[in-house]
Formats: structure tokens, sequence, C-alpha cells
């Protein structure tokens, strides 16, 4: 099967639907598929290169307008390819809309990864066609139910939509860690009980609820693994709230550190405060690490992901003293902790691996190629 995937950006730009998109292709070509990756390049030369049995093609980019590249390049690419199926990653509209005019795939899927938060602005003047876009689909994928449910674009076109949900390399995290390796890093870390943030530092992703919740948390420590526009910000608010001694900013660290720390950590907590948190997949990688996780109540995937009661808890976003409250229930009862993290990580290996994604993936597109057009394709 020849597949093509649509997006703004691929490997080596880091981020959720970049790395979703390396996954899923890489996982494809593994299966014997000609996989290809159409995208923008970081600079106004075109780009070519195969990775992994996956063909990149990265389009001189022109601009970038409200975080969208613009590249004149990449639809004449597009109008050359006729791939068997081609697959956006939704939201980026250079490519929606390039698809619609000029796309010549057999069949059309769209994973919607995320609701348009920042830019309502422009999303007015998009959502009539946005939306005619994602009805001319074959099939529209969506992350969760609870995203399915909860998104204005998405709860009416249900039932042209499919769950496959995102994942990871649970291996990677599920392995057992090197006892002297974990030791060390324990004791570079100093004392705890620790726990764990691991993410962008974006506004959306809820870091100053949760280092104002420690001042309720009398010894504990946060590791707060990431960076970006707000750690500044950030550092400078646990100064002011006496905690800076107690709030580690390590910035980025290699994926081998990040799969050791899940196992250092005692709680992993993603405080996130607004929708763009959509799925939340280092939650999983939490998960699959067998470490309960705290996340927020935002009618999207992070609570469908992570089980009230289940693998970890859940709290109301924006209320640092129910973080605090969540917290030291957790940390003060190991027995439930390790009867959590068994769960958590039993629940990330058996949905959320890469190789039961790529499956889920693959046998949609035999599906819709094998079956027609679905229903509100016109």
């Amino acid at each position: 099967m020849r597949i093509l995937h649509l997006y703004k950006d691929y490997f080596p730009v880091l981020g959720g639907i970049e790395n979703h998109v390396k996954l899923l292709a890489e996982g494809q070509a593994a299966r014997g598929h000609e996989v290809t990756v159409l995208v923008t390049s970081l600079g106004p030369r075109t780009e070519r290169l195969e990775s992994a049995g996956v063909q990149v093609i990265k389009a001189a980019r022109l601009a970038t307008v409200a975080s969208a590249p613009l590249s004149l390049a990449l639809p004449l690419f597009l109008r050359r390819l006729h791939p068997d199926v081609t697959h956006l990653h939704f939201p980026y509209p250079v490519t929606e809309v390039a698809n619609w005019l000029l796309g010549r795939g057999r069949r059309t899927i769209v994973t919607y990864h995320s609701d348009v938060v920042r830019q309502k602005g422009l999303l007015l003047a998009y959502a009539p066609l946005m939306r005619h876009i994602l009805r001319r689909a074959d099939r529209i994928i969506a992350t969760s139910p609870a995203y399915m449910q909860s998104s204005a674009v998405l709860a009416p076109l249900a039932p042209h939509c499919t769950v496959v949900p995102l994942a990871v390399e649970t291996a990677r995290f599920a392995a057992p860690a090197d006892p002297g390796a974990l030791a060390a890093l324990r004791a570079q870390w100093g004392p705890g009980p620790w726990l764990l943030f691991v993410g962008r530092h974006r506004y959306y992703k809820g870091l100053d609820d949760l280092i104002r919740a420690l001042p309720m948390l009398p010894g504990v420590r946060l590791m707060a693994v990431g960076k970006g526009p707000m750690t500044a910000t950030w550092q400078a608010l646990a100064v002011d709230l006496g905690v800076a001694e107690r709030v580690h900013f390590p910035g980025e660290i290699p994926d081998r550190e990040l799969a050791l720390s899940f196992r250092a950590a005692d709680l992993f907590v993603l405080p996130s405060s607004q929708r763009s948190e959509a799925f939340g997949l280092v939650i999983v990688e939490a998960m699959a690490a067998g470490l309960p996780a705290i996340t927020t109540e935002l009618g999207t995937g992070t609570s469908w992901v992570n089980r009230h009661g289940e693998t970890g808890l859940v709290v109301p976003p924006r209320d640092p003293a129910a973080l605090a409250q969540a917290s030291a229930a957790l940390l003060g009862d190991e027995a439930r902790r390790a009867r959590l993290g068994r769960a958590a990580q039993a629940r990330a290996l058996a949905e959320f691996d890469k190789e039961v994604m790529v499956e889920r993936t693959l046998a949609l597109y035999e599906g819709v190629s094998r079956d027609g057009v679905s229903p509100g394709n016109g």
C-alpha cells in the first residue's frame, strides 16, 4: 500500500504530533508499505531524505503565519504523488486545503489531534471550509472517545469517526531499570518524595498550579522536566512562593534518562489547564513505566487515558488545593500507589502500544479501501 502522511513538521522537530507521525510512518514502513511523509522544511530549501524506510520530503518554507508554515513547493509535490491513502494530521490548514484542491490519493483519512484553541479569529474564517473538508474525508480518526464527544467540531461527525488512540513504544518505558543507574539518579535527585512533571513549558500545561500546591505539601519535591516560553515565569513563581529549593528545572533530558526518571519518581503529575492538552502522550509513558498519574479533568482524552481510581487520580483543573490533596493521599499510601501503578502499566501495554496503533490504523485503511467511501463523504 502507498501511504502519504501530511503535516507541517517532522523529526528532528519535536512535538506530540510530530512524534506520532514518525512512530506511525516508521511502523507502517516496517510492515512493508511504501510510506512518504510530506512536510515543510525549516528553511527556504527543499530537502529529501530516507529515514527508517520512510521517504521524507521537506518542502521549502516561504514564511510562518500564526504558527502555520507556508510553502509554495508543498502543493506542487502533493500534486505529483498518487498514494492509495492520504493521511492528514489535523490541524494544519495548509495541507488540508492543498489536499482538497490538488490531492491525488484514492482515499483520505484525517487524524483529528486537537481543536483549534488559540487562533479563534482565523478559525471563524476557516471553519466552513474546514467542516467541508472533514466531511469529505473517507474517515476521521479520533484519538479518544472523550475528545470525540466533547469537541464541538467532532461531536456532529461522530458517525464518521473511528477511535484509534495514540501510542508510544511502551517496551522502552516498561523495561526493568538498571539498578545501578536508578540508584545513581535517585542519589543525584536527593531525598524525596518526588513529583515528576514532563512537558513543554507552555501556558496550558498548568505547571504553575502544581508549584502553587507545593506549600501545602511539606517536604515534597518537584522535578519539572522540559523547557519553553513559561520556564522563566514559573521559576520566578517558585521563588515568590518560597519553594524554589524544592522545584528543579533540569530542562530537556535524553530519552534514556526520561525512562529512568519515571522509575525514580513517586508520582507523575500532568496538571494541564486547557483543552489544548488533547491526549497527553506523556501520561502513557509514565503509565508504561508503572507510575501512577494525577491528571486534570478537561473533557479531553487525558481522563480517558488515566482512569480515576484505576490507574491514578483525576482532579479539577486550575485547582492547586486539589492537586495537593491528591498527591498527599497517594504519597501517604504506598500499597495504593503500587496497585495503581500495576494497573497503569497493564493498560498502557494493552491499549497504547505502538504496534497496536499501527495495526488498528492499517486495518482502518484496508476497510475504507475495500468497502469504499464512508457515509458523509461527498
